[in-house]
């Protein structure tokens, strides 16, 4: 009998959930048979997974040491745990790194859940599917492709996830605690929240000029441009015939470079060009990229790659020329294989730091070996060096070695343009020398520019471009956040989230609320559902025109997606009372709704506060895990926590003869009569303990004590709702 493993739920968590900070995938398993067979009684398993992953051996597991989960297995472990470690396995093969999961037992007899790290979503459901099949072949004795899975899921990542330059300035910004939010499957990327979000876009910002990105791709303007503010740059003239070509680059002067007028990458590029039937096949290979042909000055030296960011040049690397020595048997193809693509750091990905040479894709470099007297299939001599590439692995970091001249240089011709992120190509014999007096030149300005070759160089080190795009965006104090308030709990959170919004409203603020009675811009409702979930909270959190969100967690959202923002500035928790849908998700006992509303408690900012219904001591009980501050709430300023609270000089709100009271320590001030907004609103007394939560997260945001009766007078519950 064939042994299953059946994936009865896959869900995946967008944000801080009861697992992580961060995005996972959480399974639900039912191991059948199986939760009666651990890994000790299933002979030759403990073999096979090591035979097929044998970096399982380095996983540490619980033990905390490496090779923690292989003593995990002859000990006897179970497959939801072991299908863990599988995925996470595939996942580092794969090249996405994944350190995070867990497999915990539910209180029904096989059935687990089994959650992982997991960036994206089709990947981290790409992998589950190859690492269950991995799994069940190991167990059942089949056979399996563990390189054609990796494989499969390495496209998978190639597919779905950040390109390396936009991953560079993600890192950046979140090691600078700036949130970021993914806006579609491809580079677009919001840094920051509401207002003071910035935009990319792989290494353009929402900073880059259309028009210099326009100009940019226009050679013949931009060296037009540069010349006149006294850029060195090459004398060139724009061709429409081979013989045309011929003719500018008489009156030139030879040698000559011949390339397409708006091209990149190198495409179409051929350069120290002479003879008439050179320049003449050359026009026809910049042609065929679909542009028009400029001929311009050969520049002698090497080519150069400087990126400059916000006005000042950040790194640098140089080209060399590539070559293949011949040993009288092996064709130029092969030499290229086994003297230049065997070199690990080549390859097609965008990982790889340099191309793997295709001379079949590559019709300037067939040119360059026809002006040796080769093509392909020829067999070079003995010792014979043949001249591949020109100007080929522009990789070698030369950051320290620009001349302060060439800096001002490439620093005037991004400005000239207008980019604000811009890669400026140079070809010079010697970057640490001045240009002028070597004849160097500006041959191209790039908008958009690679990172690749500054974040992973063939040869030096590597340089924080990330960093200084980051830097670029965002002044040294700015997280590009906004007052973030996050609601949760089971009674009473839609009507406390209401009042907070409101009151932030009163106080100036362009607030956005995703509660139960729908998704609201300042006092307008947009739509009138239930929009206390992700997505509503995503919505708001990218809308330009808002500089303050109050989202309502119910802890049902907090389980199937998680919350919308890594961090807040205020989490209110207000009650650990039942819930649709526990039974759904195991929910059984009061420990487990704790570690579903502690999400809102974990990801309060260090400049943060929480706000606590002390009346339950299982809520109090949470303050420990704030990063932040804390003020408690509760009716009745007798009760212990909240007593124990202000003795220990910290803030309050509790209610005091009927009016509702703001403390700091034993220092108590009036805020706001009860009894006066039940008579202002002509609504019955509002529940204390709501009243009291808003009042705690609309101080906790700095709002004014007279500001915040007066807002409590002035709510209308029914205000921007549609009819």
């Amino acid at each position: 009998m064939k042994h299953d493993i059946r994936l009865l739920r896959i869900q995946y968590l967008r944000g801080p959930n009861i697992w992580t900070y961060r995005s996972a995938l959480e399974v639900w398993l039912d191991l059948g048979p199986l939760e009666e067979l651990p890994s000790n009684k299933i002979a030759g398993l403990t073999e096979k997974l090591v035979a097929w992953l044998p970096a399982l051996a380095e996983h540490h597991c619980g033990v905390g040491e490496k090779g923690g989960f292989l003593q995990r297995l002859d000990e006897g472990t179970w497959a939801g745990h072991i299908l863990e470690h599988v995925v996470i396995e595939l996942l580092n093969l794969a090249g996405m790194p994944t350190g995070f999961g867990q497999t915990r037992s539910t209180s029904k007899t096989g059935v687990y859940r089994m959650v992982f790290r997991a960036r994206d979503e089709q990947v981290a459901r790409t992998a589950l599917a190859e690492g269950h099949t991995l799994l069940l072949a190991a167990i059942n004795g089949d056979v399996f492709d563990v390189a054609a899975a990796v494989a499969r899921l390495r496209d998978k990542v190639d597919d779905c996830y950040l390109g390396p330059s936009t991953g560079a300035i993600v890192t950046a910004a979140s090691d600078r605690n700036i949130p970021h939010i993914r806006l579609n499957d491809g580079n677009l990327v919001q840094l920051g929240h509401g207002s003071r979000q910035r935009r990319i876009w792989t290494a353009e910002t929402e900073k880059t000029n259309a028009i210099a990105e326009n100009i940019a791709s226009n050679k013949d303007l931009t060296k037009t441009l540069l010349k006149s503010c006294g850029v060195p740059v090459p004398e060139g003239e724009i061709v429409d015939s081979p013989e045309a070509a011929w003719t500018a680059a008489q009156d030139i002067g030879l040698p000559v470079v011949v390339k397409p007028l708006d091209g990149n990458h190198g495409r179409g590029v051929s350069i120290e060009l002479s003879a008439r039937g050179d320049i003449e096949a050359a026009f026809k290979i910049a042609e065929a990229e679909g542009s028009e042909v400029i001929v311009e000055r050969h520049i002698p030296g090497d080519e150069h790659r400087v990126l400059v960011v916000g006005g000042k040049v950040v790194a640098a690397a140089r080209g060399e020329s590539i070559y293949v020595i011949g040993n009288g048997r092996d064709t130029v193809i092969k030499l290229i294989d086994d003297q230049l693509n065997c070199d690990p750091r080549r390859g097609d990905a965008e990982e790889f730091p340099l191309e793997t040479i295709r001379l079949e894709r590559e019709p300037a470099m067939k040119l360059l070996l026809e002006r040796q007297g080769l093509h392909g299939e020829a067999v070079p001599a003995d010792q014979q060096r043949v001249l591949v590439q020109r100007n080929g692995n522009v990789a070698i970091d030369c950051t320290d070695d620009v001349h302060p001249d060439v800096a001002h240089a490439v620093s005037l011709a991004a400005r000239v343009v207008g980019l604000d992120v811009a890669g400026i190509d140079l070809v010079v014999k010697d970057i640490s020398k001045p240009l002028v007096p070597q004849r160097g030149a500006i041959v191209e300005v790039n908008a958009g520019p690679g990172l690749l070759m500054h974040l992973r160089p063939a040869v030096g080190k590597p340089r924080p471009v990330g960093q200084a795009i980051v830097n670029h965006l965002f002044e040294p104090d700015d997280t590009g956040r906004i007052p973030v308030v996050g609601v949760a709990g089971t009674v009473g959170t839609a009507d406390i989230a209401r009042k907070i919004a409101w009151l932030l409203h009163l106080s100036g603020k362009h607030v956005g609320l995703a509660c139960q009675h729908g998704l609201y811009l300042r006092t307008r409702c947009v739509e009138q559902k239930s929009s206390a979930n992700w997505v509503s909270g995503n919505r708001l959190l990218m809308n330009r025109d808002v500089n303050a969100v109050v989202l309502e967690n119910g802890p049902l959202s907090i389980l199937r997606d998680g919350l919308a923002y890594d961090r807040c500035m205020v989490g209110v928790v207000t009650d650990f009372g039942p819930f649709e849908g526990q039974a759904d998700y195991d929910i059984s006992e009061p420990e487990h709704l704790r570690k579903v509303l502690r999400t809102q408690v974990d990801v309060v900012l260090p400049e943060g506060v929480a706000v606590l219904n002390a009346s339950d001591a299982r809520v109090a009980d949470l303050a420990d895990l704030c990063d932040g501050d804390v003020i408690f709430y509760a009716a009745d300023e007798t009760t212990p926590a909240l007593a124990a609270h202000r003795a220990s000089d910290r803030r309050a709100v509790f209610v005091r003869n009927g009016w509702v009271m703001l403390a700091a320590g034993v220092q108590a001030v009036p805020c706001v009569e009860i009894a006066r907004v039940e008579r202002a609103r002509r609504q019955p007394t509002p529940v204390a303990e709501h009243l009291l939560a808003a009042v705690a997260a609309a101080w906790a945001l700095g709002v004014g004590a007279e500001l915040i009766a007066a807002g409590l007078e002035t709510f209308d519950p029914m205000l921007g709702r549609q009819s």
